[in-house]
């Protein structure tokens, strides 16, 4: 078999599948676009390649696969982070400043490395880079390096080229959607910010191994009181 067939298309239906399917990152994303601005979401999309080689490195070649009570803690920490990262961009939306400032103003602002030290955090403390890497992508890597070295480069390249290359295109779309009025730019920050309260909540809720009941529980009531914020301010600045 061929190198293209063997290595790279898979490759590329994988970055593929890690660009548009939702998950923590892809949604931080969205929200860094819509309050921050293109240029600052651009870190976010340098993440991968600053976590990825340990992740890469441990699940591939050392490891295997994660023992159990790492993977909780992980999630944990993970879901906590991104509670807090919903909690914020909530606040954003109901901020009058956020819409005063321009995408190239939010951008020049003095918040460049918290932005990358958030994705990066996100990054290693989400299990499914750990998980993908150990049961998907690394197999694949480890039989493309029993080829050669070459073929091993070409995965890689192949994988991240589409993915990374699909973070920029949300990234140019987003960005676009940003510049609509204000009533529905809150809206778009609110959804996000949903979004990653999804899948945060979902984190703390497998790491604790708590009722699965809790979850849309959980997800209603804060929901409801983001969008009872929301609403109030929304009425206020209208005023």
């Amino acid at each position: 078999m061929s190198l293209l067939q063997a290595f790279v298309l898979p490759a590329i239906g994988l970055g593929l599948s890690a660009a548009v399917i939702p998950g923590p990152l892809l949604a931080y994303l969205f929200s860094t676009i819509l309050t921050r601005g293109a240029r600052m979401a651009l870190l976010v999309v340098l993440a991968p390649l600053l976590t990825d080689a340990p992740i890469i490195v441990l699940m591939t070649f050392v490891l295997g696969q994660l023992p159990p009570a790492a993977l909780q803690l992980i999630q944990a920490a993970g879901g906590c982070l991104l509670l807090s990262i919903a909690w914020g961009a909530s606040q954003q939306a109901q901020s009058d400043s956020l819409l005063t400032l321009s995408p190239d103003q939010a951008s020049h602002s003095r918040g460049a490395p918290r932005v990358l030290l958030t994705a990066v955090l996100m990054n290693l403390l989400s299990p499914g880079p750990w998980l993908f890497w150990a049961t998907v992508n690394g197999p694949l890597l480890l039989s493309a390096l029993e080829a050669s070295t070459l073929h091993g480069l070409a995965f890689l390249l192949a994988f991240y080229g589409v993915f990374l290359g699909g973070l920029c295109l949300w990234i140019g779309l987003f960005h676009r959607l940003r510049q609509v009025g204000a009533r529905y730019l809150r809206g778009m920050i609110l959804a996000a910010a949903l979004l990653l309260l999804w899948f945060g909540a979902g984190l703390v809720t497998a790491a604790l191994q708590a009722s699965q009941s809790q979850l849309p529980l959980s997800l209603a009531l804060l929901a409801l009181d983001m969008l009872r914020r929301a609403w109030v301010r929304g009425r206020a600045v209208a005023r």
